[in-house]
């Protein structure tokens, strides 16, 4: 039975990956930066806030001493941020970056440590699909989840001789309550950027008619149990994975152009 460390779990495709290796079996351990809020979890909760240095290793270190071991962890905590680059406050970009970056790099570095002295281990972090181009109106988001994907990528090499492995897994869109909780500048009828209150309607739209998260779990448990499994994958509906198809091959003003008619731009 594998160790699994999955951050940010009491909610969303943290909660639902969480859930499906549970009930396959794993000892799953999830976290929250309020455990004692949660009532419903199937799994054991550790209080963990990624933008806490001293957080993270005292989670991964009750992980150890509990079970003796971590064989996955998943980097799944993060957070969602819209708006005008021009108007978002700049403590909110730090903000983003130090949940959907720097923290996840912190918990690598974390586990890593244990991993090696194992001779084995996976990180799989959770990245999105809107890592791989920049979106409007989300282009602090893009950008940080952009960012770990690379750091993935050089990573994943370098640890390779421990025989452990890393990957990314980029969900598109799917049905959480990730809207409920991600930061938006207020749309203001004196912004220059008239289009972003449609965009944010247009955006939380294609939240509500996503994937169901629980499809993620398989994903998830599919990796797990690949022996050496490749530096990216993409869960989510076609239309969101054959985006990043249609980067590659068209010209960039074509992209361009097809992305700003579907945020009606």
């Amino acid at each position: 039975m594998k160790v699994v460390l999955i951050t940010g779990a009491s909610s969303g495709l943290g909660k639902a990956i969480g859930e499906y290796l549970h009930h396959k079996g794993f000892v799953v351990y999830g976290t929250s930066r309020n455990p004692e809020r949660i009532t419903n979890s199937v799994f054991p909760l550790l209080k963990l806030d990624v933008r806490s240095v001293e957080s993270i290793q005292h989670a991964i270190a009750e992980v150890i001493r509990i079970s003796g071991r971590i064989d996955v962890v998943i980097n799944n905590a993060g957070v969602g941020i819209l708006g005008p680059l021009e108007e978002i406050p700049t403590d909110e970009i730090r903000n983003n970056f130090e949940t959907n970056l720097f923290g996840p790099i912190e918990v690598m570095k974390a586990a890593l440590p244990h991993m090696r002295l194992q001779k084995s281990g996976l990180i799989i972090n959770i990245t999105s699909i809107a890592g791989y181009m920049g979106l409007p109106y989300r282009s602090v988001y893009s950008a940080s989840k952009g960012a770990l994907e690379l750091v993935t990528e050089a990573l994943r090499m370098e640890v390779k001789p421990f025989n452990i492995e890393i990957t990314n897994v980029a969900p598109g869109e799917f049905a959480t309550n990730i809207a409920d909780h991600r930061y938006h500048v207020p749309v203001a009828p004196s912004s220059a950027y008239a289009a972003y209150g449609r965009t944010i309607a247009e955006i939380n739209s294609q939240v509500s008619a996503g994937d169901d998260p629980a499809r993620m779990g398989e994903a998830i448990y599919r990796i797990i149990n690949t022996p050496k499994p490749n530096g990216h994958y993409k869960v989510g509906p076609f239309l969101s994975k054959f985006s990043i198809v249609l980067k590659r091959i068209l010209p960039d003003k074509m992209y361009e152009k097809m992305l700003m008619n579907h945020y009606k731009l």
